[in-house]
């Protein structure tokens, strides 16, 4: 295909077509309704095919690139991670009036106890030359008549093989909001019957935001780990745009004196 469609034959068939396509637009003006019409649809039949193309092109080839790995990690680091909504296009990108419990991606998930949703989520492209993720997260927030909005996302299970006390967990976001608001992100770890919890506010004085969880103040048995997750808790968020443009984990052993 790369050979019939970009090689010699490929270029002359597209000035072929194009010249086509001038004349039509030449003639448009004199040209007969009955033909106008057909021409017409037959337009929208290839610009619909050209906005796809475009569309796929920009996206692959805007900076940084769908799928980029690469993640700002402390040394050490046995474990890091980019969920799955700031690393590739997720389907659909965007839900208007969201309700509880709606996904985005596989990992993370929106939770709030709003009787009327006015809040708009949607996934965006990133296309800053700082930025490391491929997309982001957009929260509109309107009228809010509710006491709870966060986002939840799962963990891996690479993140809490052989974790244990001596672990610190990292959490590095870029964020940026409309207005100031307060969030914090509570890691939760269950070991059996019992889940850890540690809280941290974030500083949102700077747009480059991290935060560290110190498993050595918590009552974990490291031989009963089970599973881990991070809850995203906004407050004050009414009237509000919230956008997400990078998430990442990582997780590395304490140093030991």
């Amino acid at each position: 295909m790369a050979n019939g469609t970009f090689g010699i034959l490929g270029g002359l068939l597209h000035k072929r077509a194009m010249r086509r396509w001038e004349r039509i637009a030449d003639h448009a003006p004199q040209m007969r309704l009955s033909n106008l019409r057909l021409a017409r649809l037959r337009a929208l039949q290839l610009r619909t095919l050209l906005d796809r193309v475009v569309h796929i092109a920009d996206s692959r080839l805007t900076l940084p690139l769908i799928g980029n790995s690469a993640i700002q990690k402390p040394l050490h680091s046995d474990w890091a991670w980019r969920p799955q909504l700031w690393r590739g296009p997720i389907s659909p990108p965007g839900v208007a009036a969201a309700e509880t419990k709606t996904s985005f991606g596989k990992e993370v998930t929106l939770f709030h106890d709003c009787r009327i949703s006015e809040l708009t989520v949607r996934q965006v492209r990133n296309s800053r030359e700082a930025d490391l993720a491929p997309y982001g997260l957009k929260l509109d927030v309107f009228n809010f008549d509710g006491s709870f909005l966060s986002l939840v996302a799962e963990l891996p299970p690479e993140a809490v093989q052989g974790l244990k006390r001596k672990h610190l967990v990292r959490m590095n976001a870029v964020i940026e909001t409309e207005n100031r608001l307060e969030i914090f992100a509570r890691l939760n770890v269950r070991h059996g019957p019992n889940t850890e919890q540690i809280v941290r506010e974030l500083p949102l004085r700077n747009e480059q935001i991290m935060v560290e969880f110190d498993l050595a103040y918590t009552q974990l048995n490291e031989k009963r780990v089970e599973a881990a997750w991070v809850d995203l808790i906004f407050e004050g968020a009414r009237m509000n745009q919230i956008l997400l443009r990078d998430v990442t984990f990582s997780r590395r052993p304490r140093a030991e004196l």
